[in-house]
């Protein structure tokens, strides 16, 4: 069974070529410090963030969309396709996406993971290509089209054409980074420290960038900074703009960027089809139109823009010769 993965650093999807997305789980896991076992992977370690004892760490082997954690990943990556395919443990082949500027040693770190769990072969594909692939775009043309694929730890952009990554930029900032700005606009605002889970609840619910006007509200709760005791208190959608408005603007300069690399042919094929947003921050209400009126050029989301990296994984098989920068750079690694 032929199997993609995209190993984010919020979540992890596996794709079959034949069936689609088969696994969707966060990219978590839950660890005993004391007896050095894993007591649970995924969704089940994700409701243990913020409520367990000392002696046992919940943690995101990845950052940025990069393993920061070897030992935790691999146990990830290893649970994980266990679950899909049950006793077979031997994989023919598996495609897995790594963010557009990823270095030589973290590609070996993602390989290794991989071939650990006995693949024959491990290919690797940079989310961009994956995600125009899964967005049902025909990079094969030579015409240019652009994608803005907004993740948990990282956003990357590409322009490709002729299926060559002809200009790219990838910045360090995605969701999880906007939980952050929550918590701390949360926490110099109203004096209320909040976790993640509530933070990410908070974004789902509020987060708008493009004129909110105060009516949508959600209430969130933590530990009170003065008094040190639970409390709680309500927040709008003007809230979470200026929470998350600066990082949206660094965003924003970071397709700024790659549009200013971009030859002149291929930007008139932009400025015709528009950029094309993918992944969980496209979901954001108002951003594909703040993104149009900052850039100038129509920007869109995909249909279910979660899932494009992951369905593209799957179809990138039926490509294999075709594709260039992106997926043939980094070849095949063998066991």
């Amino acid at each position: 069974m032929d199997i993609g993965i995209d190993l984010g650093t919020a979540n992890i999807m596996i794709t079959s070529a034949n069936r689609g997305v088969i696994f969707y789980e966060p990219s978590v896991v839950a660890f005993n410090r004391d007896t050095e076992e894993i007591i649970a992977v995924g969704m089940d370690a994700y409701r243990m963030i913020g409520k367990t004892p000392d002696y046992i760490a919940v943690i995101r082997p990845l950052c940025d969309g990069v393993i920061s954690d070897y030992d935790m990943a691999d146990t990830l990556i290893k649970e994980c396709i266990r679950r899909v395919t049950g006793a077979q443990i031997f994989m023919p082949r598996i495609i897995i996406c790594v963010p557009s500027l990823a270095t030589d040693v973290e590609c070996r770190a993602v390989v290794n993971a991989a071939r650990d769990i006995g693949a024959h072969k491990v290919y690797l594909i940079e989310e961009p290509v994956a995600a125009l692939l899964g967005a049902g775009v025909d990079i094969s043309r030579a015409h240019g089209c652009m994608v803005v694929d907004i993740g948990g730890g990282t956003t990357d952009i590409a322009v490709m054409s002729m299926n060559g990554i002809v200009v790219k930029n990838s910045v360090k900032l995605g969701g999880n980074r906007l939980d952050q700005d929550i918590i701390r606009y949360v926490q110099l605002n109203h004096r209320l420290l909040i976790g993640e889970r509530t933070a990410e609840n908070a974004k789902i619910a509020l987060a708008r960038v493009d004129a909110p006007k105060g009516e949508k509200k959600f209430t969130v709760r933590g530990r009170d900074l003065v008094t040190g005791l639970p409390a709680g208190v309500e927040l709008t959608d003007v809230d979470m703009y200026n929470a998350v408005i600066d990082d949206i603007m660094k965003l924003i300069e970071g397709v700024k960027v790659v549009l200013e690399e971009c030859p002149p042919e291929l930007s008139g094929d932009i400025a015709q089809d528009g950029i094309l947003l993918t992944g969980g921050g496209a979901l954001i209400s108002g951003l594909a139109e703040l993104m149009t009126a900052e850039l100038g050029v129509r920007v869109y989301a995909a249909d279910d823009p979660i899932q494009c990296v992951a369905r593209g994984t799957g179809i990138a098989y039926k490509h294999i010769n075709a594709l260039r920068n992106g997926f043939e750079r980094i070849s095949a690694y063998k066991k």
